[in-house]
């Protein structure tokens, strides 16, 4: 294993050695390659640089205390990454390419997949593009799926600790019937303005409202909201969110545990009503919210006490992790357990 910092590792990127491509041309997906370059030679007129016909994913490796490396529903990456392509008219990789690829990438830069007691993590980023090129507007006939690594920290600074977030609605993250349910760099881009305001008043993260009436819960900045309520696991249901597959194990590992599950509509009026709240994504797997500011009505929602995360947020992020790292039980099968070469 490599000499890295890796307790102090930040959430950015630190180069590896290989990342791994596979080019679609002639209407057929090629050979896996690997690559040493952290460049891209593409076309000026691609169809990624100005029409945006571009998806990607992000997941985790993670090495347990027995020293094995995991990937966490590689397969529901894959799936999602699948109907984003379909959606924007990328060609689609199989299942067994987009899992295979991921497999190898980690495989040859296993060596940077952190050590068990880092608390740090392996991020795999796999990006699809359009990288034929076109002027008017349609979709590429070549396109490059690349899948690279980098080792890295918590997502936020202190890790598994509460956060306060803003309630945003001068803009909107996706609209209704548009991307907002597909992994596209376009929302994300989008939602640079609300986050940079956001962070400058001093909040983690936004809490989007739907675009159609600004009266019911969205995302939470770049991760899925829920809110816990009389031993009940409850989540925002809308055409306009991203399908989290954290949120997903988490609904299950929560009924798991004997929790009810309730995928609905949720008001904001509804916020003071709920014992706990967190955003949830690949990146912090569970962020404990602390308080949510609704600075436009004046209106502060608090769910922390002493800035501690709550009882039932606690136990599904230690069970969680706990799956992801190899140290309970999987009785979902979750988990993938690579071979090292």
């Amino acid at each position: 294993m490599i000499n890295l910092d890796w307790k102090n590792l930040p959430f950015g990127y630190v180069k590896t050695k290989y990342n791994v491509r596979c080019y679609y041309r002639n209407g057929a997906w090629g050979e896996l390659e690997i690559s040493s370059s952290e460049d891209i030679n593409m076309h000026m007129a691609a169809t990624a640089l100005h029409y945006g016909q571009e998806a990607f994913e992000g997941l985790k490796a993670y090495r347990g205390k027995d020293g094995k490396i995991r990937l966490f529903r590689v397969e529901e990456n894959a799936n999602r990454m699948a109907n984003t392509a379909a959606y924007i008219r990328l060609a689609i990789p199989t299942v067994d390419l987009f899992v295979n690829a991921v497999k190898k990438v980690v495989q040859l830069n296993a060596e940077y997949v952190p050590p068990f007691e880092s608390g740090a993590s392996l991020y795999i980023r796999p990006l699809l593009i359009g990288t034929g090129p076109q002027v008017g507007v349609k979709s590429s006939d070549e396109f490059l799926l690349i899948i690279f690594v980098t080792p890295v920290g918590p997502y936020y600074k202190k890790g598994f600790s509460p956060i306060d977030i803003v309630i945003e609605r001068d803009t909107d993250r996706a609209a209704p019937l548009g991307t907002g349910h597909v992994k596209v760099g376009g929302n994300y881009a989008a939602s640079l303005p609300a986050q940079e305001k956001a962070h400058n008043l001093g909040y983690a993260a936004v809490l989007y409202l739907d675009a159609r009436e600004k009266k019911y819960i969205d995302e939470a900045g770049t991760a899925n909201f829920f809110a816990i309520k009389n031993n009940t696991y409850i989540t925002p249901d809308s055409t306009s969110i991203l399908p989290s597959i954290t949120n997903k194990s988490l609904m299950q590992l929560a009924e798991y545990l004997g929790m009810k599950v309730e995928r609905r509509k949720i008001s904001v009026d509804e916020l003071s009503s709920f014992e706990e709240a967190g955003a949830c994504g690949t990146a912090a797997v569970i962020s404990p919210i602390n308080k949510v500011d609704d600075r436009e009505n004046k209106k502060t929602y608090q769910f922390c006490k002493d800035c501690k995360a709550g009882p039932v947020s606690q136990k599904l992020y230690e069970h969680f992790i706990g799956i992801q790292y190899g140290e309970i039980p999987d009785p979902f099968n979750w988990v993938t357990i690579l071979e090292e070469k």
